[in-house]
C-alpha cells in the first residue's frame, strides 16, 4: 500500500489537492511497517487479528502522528509480541522519546524494563501488601536493589534435563484458516506443548481453529471477561454459590439472603454499596451508601455468621486468607476451597473476593478466567498467553500449575511468547518463518533443547540467548 501511494500517477493540480492526505497516509503506513505489520492487508477483519497485532494497531492510531512535547502512557504494549517484535517496539518507543516526548510504560516484560531510562517499582507485594513506591532509579540500580522486581530482573532458566513422553497424538490435517498454508501437524498428548512464532505467524489460527473446538478441549482464549460493577471474583467464578449455601445451612435460612443482588441486598442502594448520582452534562459521582456503609447487605443479614464472620467480612477477605478460612474449622467448605485454590494457583492470592471486576487489570482478568476454566471437565487444555500481566516473580507459580495439570493426566497446549515457558515445555511447535503471507507454516517441531541447538528459526535464536 505504501509503494502504491508513493507511486501514484497524479497531475500537478491533483497532487496539490491531495498532498495533505498523502502525507498523513504515508506516515501511518510507515508506522505500521516500523512495528512489523507489513504483511497485514488494510481490509483485514478486526476479530481475526492476534493479540499482538491488535495491540500494535492501537499503538499506530496514537503514535503515528509523531508529536513532540507529549506524554504517552502505554499499558503493557509488549502483550502478544514475539521477542523479535518486542525489539521493534522498543525502538519505536525510543524514537518517540528522542522526538522530545515523555514515554511512560506500565510493563512486566524484562526486555522493556531493561530498555528504560528510569524505573519506578511498586510493591512490596500486591493488593493491601502493595501500593508503595519501593524503588526508583536506573535499571542497574534496580538490579542491585532488594525489591522483587530487582531480584528477578536477570532471571534465566535452564532447559529441562528430561522431557515427558507423549501418550498419543492429536492429528491436524490441511489447516488453512487465515494465513495457514494447509498445515499438517501431530500435536503430542499427555505433555506440555508450547506453540510459538512471531505475532501473526498463525499460532491462534492453528490452535483455536483446528483444536479449540474439538470435543474434550477446554479453551482459554484472549477475549476479555466482561462484568458490571456488581460483578466480582466471587460471582464470576461461581464461588459465591457454595458460600451462600454454607451460610444458609449454618444459620437455617435461605441462601438468597447472602446475595447482594437478591433478597439480602440493602434496599437503599439495591446492593451496590454506593449511590450513583447522574449530573447530566458532567461526569456522574458515586458516594458510599449511608445505610449499609458500603457493605451492600441489610443489617439483619449481617447478623448471621459463618466461622465467626458475616457475609460482608467474608467477601472482604483476600483469596489467600479465604483459602485457609474455608479449608478447615467451622467454615470448612470443600467446594469453595477448591475454587479458591485455583485462584491462588494463578497468582491471584491478593485479590479480595468482593472486589468489583471493573477494578481489575487486564492481566488479573485473564488469570481469573484461567482459574475458572481450570475446574472444567476436559482432557486437553488450550491456554492463550497465560503469562499476560504476570510479574517476573510469579512465573514459577504458573509453570507449577501447568506441570500439575500435565501430571494429573491432562494435555496442555500453550500459545506463548515468554521464553521461560518455552524452555519449560516438553515439545515446541514453532510457526513462521515470518508473519502473514510469510508465515502459516511449521518451521520447527521438537524439544526446547533441539530448538536451541538448531538456532534455525527466530524463536530458536532468541531462546538460545535467553537460556545462555
Amino acid at each position: 500500500a505504501l509503494d502504491h501511494v508513493r507511486n501514484l500517477s497524479l497531475t500537478k493540480a491533483q497532487r496539490t489537492i491531495a498532498e495533505g492526505a498523502l502525507v498523513e497516509i504515508d506516515a501511518r503506513l510507515r508506522f505500521l511497517l516500523d512495528v512489523g505489520l507489513d504483511y497485514l492487508t488494510l481490509d483485514r477483519s478486526g476479530p481475526t487479528l492476534s493479540g499482538g497485532e491488535a495491540q500494535r494497531i492501537r499503538l499506530a492510531s496514537q503514535l503515528g502522528s509523531e508529536l513532540s512535547g507529549v506524554m504517552y502512557v502505554l499499558d503493557e504494549p509488549s502483550i502478544g509480541l514475539h521477542p523479535r517484535d518486542n525489539a521493534r517496539l522498543i525502538a519505536t518507543l525510543r524514537h518517540l522519546r528522542d522526538l522530545g516526548n515523555t514515554v511512560l510504560v506500565v510493563e512486566h516484560d524484562e526486555e522493556t524494563i531493561r530498555a528504560a531510562d528510569h524505573v519506578v517499582d511498586l510493591g512490596p507485594g500486591a493488593g493491601t501488601a502493595g501500593g508503595e513506591v519501593v524503588f526508583q532509579g536506573t535499571v542497574d540500580e534496580l538490579r542491585a536493589s532488594d525489591t522483587r522486581t530487582g531480584r528477578h530482573l536477570s532471571d534465566r532458566v535452564s532447559l529441562k534435563a528430561s522431557v515427558r513422553k507423549p501418550s498419543g497424538v492429536m492429528k491436524v490435517r490441511g489447516a488453512n484458516a487465515n494465513n495457514l498454508q494447509k498445515v499438517d501437524v501431530d500435536i503430542p498428548l499427555g505433555v506440555l506443548v508450547v506453540v510459538t512464532g512471531v505475532a501473526g505467524s498463525g499460532k491462534s489460527s492453528l490452535i483455536h481453529g483446528s483444536v479449540g473446538k474439538r470435543e474434550g478441549v477446554v479453551s482459554v482464549d484472549q477475549a476479555p471477561i466482561r462484568g458490571s460493577r456488581r460483578s466480582n471474583p466471587a460471582t464470576y467464578t461461581d464461588l459465591l454459590e457454595p458460600i451462600r449455601k454454607a451460610f444458609a445451612k449454618e444459620n437455617g435460612v435461605k441462601p438468597a439472603l447472602f446475595s447482594a443482588n437478591s433478597e439480602g441486598a440493602c434496599p437503599t442502594c439495591n446492593g451496590a454499596g454506593v449511590i450513583y448520582t447522574d449530573l447530566a452534562m458532567m461526569a456522574g459521582v458515586s458516594t458510599p451508601c449511608e445505610d449499609c456503609e458500603g457493605r451492600r447487605f441489610q443489617a439483619s443479614v449481617l447478623e448471621y455468621r459463618l466461622g465467626g464472620l458475616n457475609i460482608a467480612q467474608v467477601l472482604d477477605l483476600p483469596v489467600q486468607e479465604a483459602v485457609t478460612f474455608f479449608g478447615s474449622g467451622a467454615a470448612k467448605t470443600p467446594a469453595a476451597h477448591a475454587i479458591l485454590e485455583r485462584m491462588a494457583d494463578v497468582g491471584l492470592g491478593y485479590l479480595r473476593l468482593g472486589q468489583p471486576l471493573t477494578t481489575l487489570s487486564g492481566g488479573e482478568r485473564q488469570r481469573l478466567k484461567l482459574a475458572t476454566h481450570m475446574g472444567a471437565d476436559g482432557g486437553v487444555y488450550v491456554l492463550d498467553e497465560p503469562t499476560t500481566g504476570l510479574h517476573l516473580a510469579d512465573l514459577q507459580q504458573l509453570l507449577g500449575l501447568l506441570d500439575r495439570l500435565v501430571d494429573a493426566g491432562k494435555s496442555v497446549i500453550v500459545i506463548e511468547h515468554h521464553q521461560a515457558v518455552m524452555a519449560h515445555a516438553d515439545w515446541i511447535i514453532d510457526l513462521g518463518p515470518g508473519a502473514g503471507h510469510d508465515g502459516g507454516r511449521i518451521v520447527f517441531e521438537g524439544t526446547p533443547a533441539a530448538l536451541v541447538k538448531s538456532k534455525k528459526t527466530l524463536t530458536g535464536k532468541h531462546l538460545a540467548e535467553f537460556v545462555k
